[in-house]
C-alpha cells in the first residue's frame, strides 16, 4: 500500500483524481485484491503503513536548480558582509490584502461546523502593499501607493531609503523579477539612491524571507476575520507591523533565511 500511494496516482489504476483518499484506496483494494474493507479497518492499515493525511505542497517546476544554488551561494556572501556590518540587507516583495476574510484551520468543538461571516466585499476592495524586511535590524516596513507598477515601485524605494535612515553602509536589496521591479523607472531610481539590486532566481518564493512576513500578517489580520472597512484593514496591517517590530529577535527567528537547499525538493524541478 505504501509503495502504491507514494509512487503512483489513482488515475494510473483507472480511478478518478490525482490524490489518494480512503475511498479511492478502498476501490483499489477491491479491484486488485477482490476484498472489501471497512473504513475503520482501512484507517488502521493506512496508519500501520506509516502514512498520514497531509496537505500537498506545490512545486514550481520551472525553477532552475542551477540558478537556485548560485543564489544561495551569493546570499551566503551577502550574509557574511551583513555580519561584518558592511551592508544593510533588505528583502522586498508585494502582497495583496483583501477586505474579506481568508480561511484557515482553527481549533473547534468536535463534530461542529466552524463558520465565520464574510464581508461579501468586491474584488476591488484590497490593499496592494509594498513590503520590506530588514535582515540587519530585524524589522519590517510596508507602504501603499496604489497599483503595483514601476512608478509606484520607484516611489516605494524612496520611502524605503527614508525609513532606513542615514547610513554609511551599502544598501543591498533582494527582490524577484516582477514587471514592476524590472521597469526602467524602478531600476534607475534604485541606482540613483545607491541601492544594489540582487534578483531572486525565477519561481523561487521560498528563498525570499518576506514571504513569511505576509503569511504571518494574514494569520493575524485577515484569517477568519473580515474587516468592516478598508480603513480598518489598513490600520490593522500597520498595527501588525508596529507590533512585531517591537521584538526584533522574534522577528529574525521567525523569518530566518534559507542557507541550504533540500536535495529531495530540488530533484523535483525540471531544469
Amino acid at each position: 500500500m505504501k509503495a502504491t500511494v507514494c509512487a503512483h496516482e489513482p488515475v494510473e489504476y483507472q480511478l478518478p483524481g490525482y490524490g489518494w483518499t480512503l475511498k479511492q484506496l478502498a476501490l483499489w483494494i477491491e479491484d486488485d485484491f477482490q476484498r472489501c474493507i471497512s473504513r475503520s479497518a482501512l484507517r488502521r492499515l493506512v496508519k500501520a503503513a506509516g502514512l498520514s493525511w497531509k496537505k500537498c505542497k506545490q512545486v514550481l517546476k520551472k525553477a532552475s536548480r542551477a540558478k537556485r544554488a548560485a543564489y544561495v551561494e551569493c546570499f551566503e556572501r551577502l550574509w557574511e558582509q551583513l555580519c561584518q556590518e558592511e551592508i544593510i540587507l533588505i528583502s522586498v516583495d508585494e502582497a495583496h490584502f483583501h477586505r474579506d476574510l481568508d480561511l484557515g484551520y482553527s481549533w473547534a468543538e468536535r463534530g461542529q461546523v466552524v463558520s465565520r461571516l464574510s464581508a461579501c466585499a468586491s474584488l476591488a476592495e484590497r490593499i496592494n502593499w509594498d513590503g520590506a524586511y530588514d535582515f540587519t535590524h530585524g524589522r519590517g516596513f510596508i507602504w501603499n501607493e496604489g497599483a503595483c507598477n514601476g512608478e509606484h515601485t520607484a516611489q516605494f524605494l524612496r520611502r524605503l531609503v527614508e525609513w532606513i535612515g542615514p547610513t554609511t553602509r551599502r544598501i543591498v536589496l533582494i527582490w524577484d523579477g516582477a514587471p514592476c521591479h524590472r521597469a526602467a523607472i524602478a531600476q534607475v531610481t534604485a541606482a540613483d539612491l545607491g541601492i544594489e539590486l540582487v534578483p531572486l532566481p525565477g519561481y523561487s518564493p521560498d528563498l525570499n524571507p518576506i514571504e513569511g512576513l505576509w503569511k504571518w500578517m494574514r494569520q493575524e489580520v485577515t484569517q477568519h476575520h473580515a474587516s468592516p472597512t478598508m480603513r480598518a484593514l489598513f490600520d490593522a496591517c500597520k498595527a501588525f507591523i508596529d507590533r512585531i517590530n517591537l521584538d526584533p529577535e522574534a522577528l529574525i527567528s521567525r523569518l530566518w533565511p534559507k542557507f541550504e537547499l533540500d536535495p529531495e525538493y530540488e530533484k523535483l524541478l525540471v531544469s
